[in-house]
């Protein structure tokens, strides 16, 4: 599977937006920037609202009904007003009494029934009267009986789904939705995984989000009585919130209905149902930042051995020869008798810089650096180059200081943590193409990669070349293009300073040999000598994009090092392909990749200069309104198989009207309507009647 290139600014726009909404790093700065947080629903100001929905989904999950109950009183006492949600919760009470009592000492269980639960159940709703004579079979058959009647309203399980409906119903009525970073990896694991089933392929990073993205949803929202009654809402929203969160259409008009017509609305509420391993999230999130230099690092040297038996920790060896985390080993194994995560003694480990031993089975492995070649590398001397920035990074202090008084249950999740993440420290032992750079250790390699990142951001890029000469002479023999790309920068800024002999000299020194070996740097060099006829002050201008040609260059020295790029980044190119390449089979723009920075992530971010002045083409792009019209070509079969042959290769229109009718009544993706609608003309009348003849 091809991968997609990920604009970082942006990514790392959400990233520490995530991180200071969650209060998960130290800073006096706002949590969330303007450009961040367009709606107040996605404001990170619902800190304490999500703070206060996670101690009410631990107490129920742990069973204590009474403290989530004085929860509700206090902070959303719309809750208990709710006869509907007041019941279920009283319902869960009564078989908590019932677990805790002995089969002689049944006396509170029955005096909540009486006082509490039999009141409520005649005006809960129409259903609720005979869920109460239900439950009451609870008295005469064991909690143990799996073939009891009642055998799932003995089941812990039941707590769980309790927890996750008023946990749906609090996100909603708070606006308490995730930041939008954990909303958009939640939907682009979640079109990974339906396009990599569709097409049949193995994902290439199925090991890291099948453990990120949990199977489990929160059950949805119950809308209210009234809205039952809410008038039709557009097919065209129905459908795209359907298809986006993998509703059924049912599904998605009682969705639209909860959230009173508002897509968006209702797409949030829907995309948060979406469970993800919080602790695995954070660490993701910890290791990007470490490895961009936004906090501290607290990096293992090389020469230290890894705390712990890994056989006991739960790790194992992967192919790139890191270490990895399994959470599915005995120490992270769950059944109903221990489902606690003792998350306290998450505090103070400290992620790693995962150091690899082959880069080149990497799926992000965008440079052409040789890490074969890491024998000749220099030692270092006397750098210093990076100490001002280490003053100005962040620390990293988790989640935990606020939920130390709060159960410590976790939604099918059990056991002590014996290592921080997936993400911790990588094999101890370097590969032999790496001990001529044993003697430098770990936290001295991860300096020496930010400092030079720090140096071309600055547009330093004379001083960087000579940085890396210094310690590796073969490091631009394996990168010509960074290199030009460094010339190009050191060019136009001689230019600018008015030295238009020095630049000359660097171009024909440099950019024009450069150019000579390889024919696609031709043209980037005929627009950078441009800027000579340009006025001075005007040639190095503010626009260019020193911050991606510094990502670059870190990426690549980095893995000339054996440093990894972080794994969220593997996350994002993979999901990103996948996105794009899914809504090209839909023929259609994604209706929420603005609300989700999809779009911002996908921005052509090269480090090639001259490539600013090249325009993006819109070609694929469409809208999902009424007017629109979705041209087939009749050439293309559906992912499946079952569309019928195509009979030319002529185009047709396919008016999104008959597209929806299509989708609607053979309860088809986009697609397959599309295609199906190609081979009759476009008439979704015929197309309904051969499907059924």
């Amino acid at each position: 599977m091809d991968s997609s290139p990920v604009n970082w600014e942006a990514l790392e726009a959400l990233i520490i937006d995530f991180a200071k909404s969650e209060n998960l790093i130290e800073d006096s700065s706002p949590p969330s920037s303007p450009s961040l947080s367009s709606s107040p629903s996605l404001s990170s100001s619902s800190y304490l609202s999500r703070l206060i929905i996670r101690q009410i989904r631990s107490s129920l999950e742990a069973g204590d009904v009474d403290a989530a109950i004085d929860l509700f009183r206090a902070h959303a006492p719309f809750v208990l007003e709710d006869h509907r949600l007041l019941f279920r919760l009283q319902k869960q009470k009564f078989i908590e009494l019932l677990r805790e009592g002995t089969t002689e000492d049944r006396g509170p269980a029955i005096d909540y029934l009486r006082t509490f639960l039999a009141p409520c159940a005649l005006n809960a709703y129409p259903e609720a009267y005979e869920e109460f004579k239900h439950v009451l079979l609870a008295f005469i058959y064991d909690k143990d009986d799996q073939t009891s009647p009642v055998a799932n309203e003995w089941a812990k399980k039941r707590r769980y789904e309790i927890a996750g409906l008023m946990s749906s119903v609090l996100r909603a009525h708070l606006h308490a939705y995730n930041p939008i970073f954990s909303m958009t990896l939640r939907y682009l694991i979640s079109i990974h995984k339906g396009f990599c089933f569709r097409q049949g392929i193995l994902s290439p990073i199925s090991d890291l989000i099948e453990r990120l993205l949990l199977l489990e949803r929160d059950p949805p929202a119950i809308p209210q009585d009234s809205l039952y009654e809410a008038q039709p809402f557009d097919e065209v929203d129905i459908q795209a919130l359907a298809h986006a969160v993998e509703l059924t259409r049912q599904g998605a008009i009682d969705s639209l209905r909860f959230a009173k017509g508002d897509l968006f609305q209702a797409f949030q509420n829907e995309i948060c149902r979406m469970r993800l391993d919080a602790a695995m999230l954070d660490e993701l999130v910890r290791e990007y930042c470490i490895y961009r230099g936004i906090v501290e690092s607290g990096v293992q040297t090389l020469s230290e051995p890894l705390k712990g038996n890994p056989s006991e920790s739960g790790c194992y060896s992967t192919q790139d020869g890191s270490l990895d985390v399994d959470y599915s080993s005995s120490k992270w194994s769950n059944s109903e008798t221990s489902d606690t995560t003792d998350m306290s003694s998450m505090r103070g480990t400290n992620v790693e810089l995962r150091y690899a031993s082959d880069p080149a089975n990497n799926l992000e492995d965008c440079s052409t650096s040789g890490s074969h070649q890491s024998e000749n590398l220099r030692l270092p001397r006397n750098r210093s180059h990076g100490a001002g920035e280490r003053s100005k990074r962040k620390r990293w202090r988790g989640r935990y200081d606020e939920l130390d008084h709060i159960s410590d249950i976790h939604f099918n999740r059990c056991s002590k943590q014996e290592v921080s993440t997936a993400m911790q420290v990588a094999s101890a032992t370097i590969s032999k193409a790496q001990q001529g750079v044993e003697n430098i250790n770990g936290e001295e390699k991860y300096e020496i990669v930010l400092g030079m990142k720090e140096l071309a951001s600055r547009g330093m890029a004379a001083e960087v070349v000579e940085e890396i000469n210094a310690l590796d002479p073969n490091f631009f023999a394996q990168n010509p293009v960074l290199l030009f790309q460094l010339k190009q920068v050191e060019f136009l800024k001689l230019v600018g300073l008015g030295d238009h002999s020095g630049a000359l000299k660097v171009a024909c020194s440099h950019l024009g040999p450069l150019a000579a070996s390889d024919p696609n740097l031709l043209k980037p060099l005929k627009e950078t000598l441009l800027s000579l006829l340009r006025p001075s002050e005007d040639a190095l201008v503010t626009g260019l994009p020193l911050h991606a040609l510094a990502t670059s260059l870190q990426v690549a020295f980095g893995k000339r090092l054996g440093i990894e790029e972080p794994q969220l980044v593997r996350i994002m190119r993979a999901t990103l392909y996948t996105h794009t390449e899914w809504f090209k089979l839909q023929m259609c723009k994604d209706r929420f990749e603005s609300l989700l920075r999809i779009d911002s992530l996908k921005e052509n971010n090269t480090p090639v200069l001259t490539s600013l002045v090249s325009s993006k083409s819109n070609t694929e792009s469409c809208n999902l309104g009424s007017s629109q019209v979705t041209i087939s070509s009749t050439t293309r079969v559906s992912d499946d198989g079952g569309s019928p042959n195509q009979a030319s290769s002529r185009d047709v229109i396919c008016d999104e009207n008959a597209i929806l009718k299509v989708m609607e009544f053979l309860a088809l993706p986009r697609a397959d309507a599309i295609h199906l609608l190609a081979q009759y003309n476009g008439n979704a009348e015929t197309v309904i009647q051969q499907i059924f003849a």
